[in-house]
């Protein structure tokens, strides 16, 4: 038996039950935490959530695994931008369970969503994020991803973008 289990990264598979049950709890998780705003999922939400992300036809998702535990997740869409006359992947929620951060895994998570966009000939990632994720925001800079540095509000938000090649 393997004592460290190796980190994979999976596009959530949006005809697979399971895959968005998963996805689901993720998010549901992400909404606990302080950054998520720290109440779980509206119960009408959590019901109607694995319906809608499953048919609708530009969500995305991908689900971060050590072994058989779900332990991260990103949830997006596809959106065409007018000014580059291609596509482009908006990330919504990015997340990692407590206890696995630190680790390297949202930059992984990253890394799923940056690739996809480059097969998908995509112009580029943009995201939202809070001025007091302190945490997301050097992830994103690290990243690549660019946008204001001075905020107010704390709590306010501000559009980051990362242009590819």
């Amino acid at each position: 038996m393997n004592a460290h289990p190796t980190l994979e990264i999976r596009l959530v598979d949006k005809e697979n039950p399971a895959d968005i049950e998963v996805l689901v709890a993720m998010i549901d998780a992400y909404a606990q935490d302080v950054m998520g705003g720290a109440e779980p999922l509206d119960e009408r939400v959590r019901a109607e959530l694995p319906q809608r992300f499953s048919l609708h036809p530009a969500t995305l998702g991908w689900l971060a695994w050590l072994g058989d535990e779900p332990v991260g997740a990103v949830a997006g869409v596809l959106m065409f931008g007018t000014f580059a006359a291609r596509s482009r992947v908006n990330i919504h929620d990015l997340s990692v369970v407590a206890g696995h951060r630190d680790q390297g895994i949202g930059r992984k998570l990253l890394a799923a969503v940056e690739d996809y966009a480059r097969r998908n000939d995509c112009h580029a990632l943009t995201l939202e994020v809070r001025a007091d994720n302190d945490r997301g925001r050097h992830l994103y800079w690290s990243f690549g991803f660019r946008g204001p540095t001075e905020w107010s509000p704390p709590e306010s938000m501000a559009f980051w973008k990362k242009e590819l090649a």
